[in-house]
């Protein structure tokens, strides 16, 4: 698929300065898309917008359908009558790290709370949208809401550890939870609806901006979620419903042992028997909630790395042909078009880069990576064909300004042998070789806009501790800084486009 010519900004709504401990789709992510139009931004792009399972990070999640209830505006809850204001003004303002406990402690609830008020009302309005959205995702929405209730009521412990009847979804169980849940699964209906009726308005309003929403898909998902407890058979689970391989990334130069992400495999051949309907609900789903999706993880699709469950590394594994072409072309005659790119760094063989060249979909170059060695080199511009989405550093990498800060000096001299002396920061030295490029998008992280360290670094890849808890301060976004960008998009010929209406 053809993309048009745009440049945009990195940014997942958790960083932005909303009220309240973390970022949401509230006022402050409003005032994000009218900097974006002003700077003549046409691309917002986001991480995983699921619900967490373990830990801070996005690409973990309970659901590959449902969003993070943090990520829902109590001020937009408040304004439209369902919480009262006085509670939502009394939540901490001036916060630039998330405490996540800490958020949900005193967020939940009152979410919670919004849903009751929410299911005692008489908005008739409101209450039909609602139903509407209840019939029209009843597919996904009713395994999820089960399964997080379920969860809450057994201490969050995974699926397995379950009662048999419930972990195994027999009938009568099932029914019985059901009934005895009832009042929680209608607050988790309303959640979910609170969630997408903002994130629906948000993006009408990025379309009315000019701001076409890019988002993002893990090719893996968790083991404790309602997707694998409600689908085992799409999975590789032994009879004891534990995985029987799991998912990784052999040894390389960077780890002796690879790594071992954990998440269970897919049983290819029985999703290729349903015709890949999970994948073509997942992905119409995504197409639907977004304008644009990277594709993470793309490799997996040619091949992926089968690492036995029993083993505790990654080394013992094998690659195993993932569906390739077969799933292309049925995603193709199912949605009609493929609106992706593709997460295609790292080690890639021919087999990938065919794929992706075969079915049109643009790949990634990452300018951090451009330097090291003559090797390197097929990231920098010169190198590249327009089918590509260009980055000065993805959420996995440090800042612009914290990566050069630790490079090798041959790597600043290859560097500044290309850019110059980077009198303004490198950070606007790689914002001009990226947007300057043939890519059709290029995408640059806020903190490189912003010249910030790597004390804004918002994820390190393979660390457990201190990853997505960054958040940009109100009042950074200036008229100036939004002046700058608007007239590098100019020179760059990446003026953004109109949209249609959502």
């Amino acid at each position: 698929m053809s993309f048009p010519r745009l440049s945009g900004i990195l940014l997942h709504p958790i960083s932005l300065p909303s009220r309240g401990g973390i970022g949401d789709l509230g006022p402050a992510a409003y005032e994000f898309i009218d900097f974006l139009a002003a700077a003549r931004q046409g691309l917002w792009q986001v991480l995983p917008l699921g619900p967490p399972a373990s830990g801070t990070s996005p690409y973990s999640s309970t659901s590959a359908f449902a969003g993070n209830p943090l990520l829902i505006s109590l001020e937009s809850l408040a304004e439209a009558g369902l919480i009262e204001a006085t509670r939502i003004e009394r939540l901490p303002q001036e916060v630039h790290s998330i405490d996540y406990e800490e958020v949900s402690r005193h967020k939940l609830p009152l979410l919670a709370d919004a849903a009751r008020n929410f299911l005692g009302g008489e908005d008739q309005g409101l209450t039909s949208k609602f139903e509407n959205f209840c019939q029209q995702n009843n597919w996904w929405l009713e395994d999820f809401v089960l399964f997080d209730a379920l969860r809450k009521r057994y201490g969050d412990r995974s699926w397995k550890h379950w009662p048999t009847g419930l972990a195994r979804r027999e009938p009568e169980p099932l029914q019985q939870a059901r009934t005895e849940l009832d009042h929680e699964l209608a607050v988790g209906r309303v959640v979910q609806f609170f969630f997408y009726e903002q994130w629906r308005a948000l993006r009408a309003y990025c379309a009315q901006r000019s701001v076409r929403v890019v988002g993002d898909i893990a090719i893996f998902v968790d083991y404790d979620s309602a997707d694998v407890w409600a689908n085992r058979d799409i999975f590789r689970l032994r009879d004891d419903l534990e995985p029987e391989v799991v998912s990784g990334v052999p040894p390389d130069a960077f780890s002796a042992s690879g790594q071992r992400w954990g998440n269970p495999l897919y049983n290819w051949e029985a999703i290729r028997a349903s015709g890949y309907q999970w994948w073509i609900r997942r992905l119409r789903w995504a197409t639907q909630t977004c304008d644009y999706i990277r594709l993470d993880h793309f490799r997996g699709f040619a091949q992926f790395w089968e690492i036995p469950a029993s083993e505790p590394t990654a080394v013992n594994g094998r690659w195993v042909d993932g569906p390739g072409d077969d799933l292309f072309h049925r995603l193709k005659e199912s949605l009609g078009s493929l609106p992706f790119f593709a997460e295609d760094l790292g080690v890639i063989t021919p087999d990938v880069t065919q794929l992706r060249e075969r079915h049109k979909i643009p790949g990634m170059a990452v300018l951090q990576f451009a330097f090291g060695d003559p090797g390197a080199h097929i990231y920098l511009p010169h190198r590249l064909t327009p089918d590509h989405v260009i980055y000065t550093g993805t959420h996995d990498n440090d800042t612009a300004l914290g990566w050069w800060n630790t490079i090798s000096e041959k790597e600043r001299v290859a560097v500044e042998s290309l850019v110059g002396r980077c009198e303004d920061g490198v950070n606007w030295a790689l914002i001009r070789l990226a947007q300057s490029s043939v890519a059709e998008f290029s995408v640059v992280p806020l903190q490189d806009v912003l010249g910030l360290g790597a004390e804004a670094r918002l994820n390190t890849p393979s660390t457990l501790d201190g990853n997505y808890h960054w958040r940009f301060q109100a009042g950074s976004l200036t008229p100036s800084l939004a002046q700058r960008l608007a007239n590098l998009a100019e020179v760059t010929d990446r003026l953004p486009v109109a949209i249609a209406a959502i």
